[in-house]
């Protein structure tokens, strides 16, 4: 089996590069950075899909359902919301200024200061949250694969990075939002495959399936405890603010985005892949809940740490596993496609950031443009550097469904650059731009404390996911205190 996984790897590497050598030619620095904005909208909305799931949905959102039920759908229902507002407020915006770097907004409204606050922001938080979902794809390699060839956990990481940074260093976005359709593609032809396998497992039809989930109270999907963390009020408005957050601020998926012609195809990829990762999370959900199922059903024991308690990131794995060699094969596949998308949009955009944002390498002309893509290629390659040692030193830390971890990453890192764009879009007020790296900073601080104690002060309330929410708020409070008087 091994062997099989072997080949299949390869050869899915091979149909990556054979995409990247047809999109890369005659690749300048607008197709790496823009896509030369000749992106078809649903070209890029497909792909998305792939983008946006990675390989912390691919694992952890049916893992979940063991210990969280369905009460992550409404966190879903929320992010349809936030697609609206993206689609309808920032987009319109970002087209308006022909933006490249998202980030060059806060620039231009606030001040360079901020402009480079935010991008930081967005650099440590995709760098951390972007390095932690490639991480759960070699983990599960490692686990099933590498660990019985003895082969160090390092080697599968550095060799997928270098993979990665072979088909992004030259066509950058332009080829990404090609290879993404591919990656979308075998990840959810992975999850439909895998749940027909364990359907027929159990000698179940979908709706009957369904129709024993609703029986069961294991499988509720509205948390109706406001004192929850998963309460379902408080999901939906997560869920609004998280996409705002991780997709309207956040240059990867908005980069894919500004690859369109026009506005209006923009809107309608926004719209069209916002209703379709409904139905894709749906999906996810309903697979987590027949491996539960199917565990229940059969016997089967479900991973566990040492401590005695179940893993939920390896439930979807060792079951996979332990079906057949075609649903082992089709999992790998899926994953090391989840893998993929979930690095490569990155690594650029984080170029991208860092290029525009910080250096303004763009707008300067001392340099020729083969000087300029010189130098483009050494940002991609360090943030490559980067990107490998945080998959390295977050093994020994790996004790959750890593999905939770993630959010808890954006709530913190986020929530500044929410602040930060509702400060310059809804007010007309100037700020001493100096002070505003201290506002952004104290801002997760005080969130962070007020979490820490948040049963004790607040009569047993547990802040989820809307801890995004208030670190917005604080920092657009933080900014009016340092704004300037007329």
């Amino acid at each position: 089996m091994a062997t099989t996984i072997l080949v299949c790897f390869v050869l899915y590497t091979s149909l990556l590069f054979l995409i990247t050598r047809i999109t890369s030619r005659r690749a300048s620095n607008d197709s790496f950075f823009r896509g030369d904005r000749k992106s078809p909208w649903y070209v890029v909305a497909y792909g998305m899909i792939g983008a946006s799931l990675s390989g912390v949905t691919f694992m952890s959102v049916p893992g979940g359902v063991y210990s969280g039920q369905f009460t992550y759908f409404p966190l879903v229902l929320g992010y349809i919301l936030g697609y609206l507002a993206i689609a309808y407020v920032l987009l319109p915006l970002y087209y308006k200024l022909n933006l490249t770097s998202i980030y060059s907004y806060l620039g231009d409204r606030i001040g360079l200061v901020s402009e480079k606050t935010g991008s930081m922001f967005f650099i440590i938080s995709r760098l951390l949250g972007s390095a932690l979902r490639m991480y759960l794809v070699v983990f599960v390699l490692y686990e099933f694969m590498f660990k019985l060839w003895s082969i160090p956990f390092w080697i599968p990481a550095v060799v997928f990075i270098v993979l990665i940074l072979a088909y992004t260093l030259k066509g950058g976005i332009k080829t990404i939002i090609w290879t993404d359709t591919l990656q979308t593609t075998f990840l959810l032809l992975a999850a439909i495959i895998t749940l027909i396998y364990v359907l027929k497992e159990m000698d179940f039809s979908l709706w009957q399936m369904v129709e024993k989930m609703t029986l069961n109270e294991q499988y509720k999907v509205f948390e109706t405890d406001w004192h929850s963390s998963k309460f379902y009020l408080k999901q939906i408005l997560s869920g609004a603010f998280i996409t705002i957050t991780m997709t309207g601020l956040d240059q990867d998926m908005m980069q894919k985005n500004l690859t369109c012609k026009s506005l209006k195809d923009a809107q309608k990829n926004m719209i069209s892949f916002s209703l379709s990762l409904v139905v894709v999370n749906v999906l996810f959900l309903l697979l987590g809940g027949a491996l539960v199922l199917y565990a229940q059903q059969t016997g089967f024991a479900l991973p566990t740490n040492a401590d005695g308690v179940v893993v939920n990131d390896k439930i979807f794995p060792s079951i996979a596993f332990h079906l057949t060699t075609f649903t082992s094969v089709v999992f790998v596949v899926g994953l090391i496609a989840a893998g993929y998308s979930s690095a490569d949009g990155t690594l650029t955009a984080l170029t991208t950031t860092f290029y525009h944002d910080f250096l303004h390498f763009d707008k300067n002309n001392k340099y020729t443009e083969k000087q300029k893509i010189r130098f483009r290629k050494i940002v991609h390659i360090s943030f490559a550097f980067l990107y490998l040692l945080i998959i390295i030193a977050f093994k020994p830390f790996h004790n959750q469904s890593l999905i939770d971890t993630l959010f808890d990453v954006a709530a913190y890192t986020y929530g500044p650059l929410l602040g930060l764009y509702a400060f310059g879009m809804f007010t007309k007020q100037q700020v001493k731009d100096k002070y505003v790296p201290i506002v952004a900073i104290l801002s997760p601080v005080i969130c962070y404390i007020l979490n820490l104690n948040s049963v004790e002060w607040f009569g047993g309330y547990k802040f989820g996911f809307e801890m995004i929410l208030l670190n917005g708020l604080l920092t657009c409070l933080g900014l009016l205190i340092i704004r300037k008087r007329k």
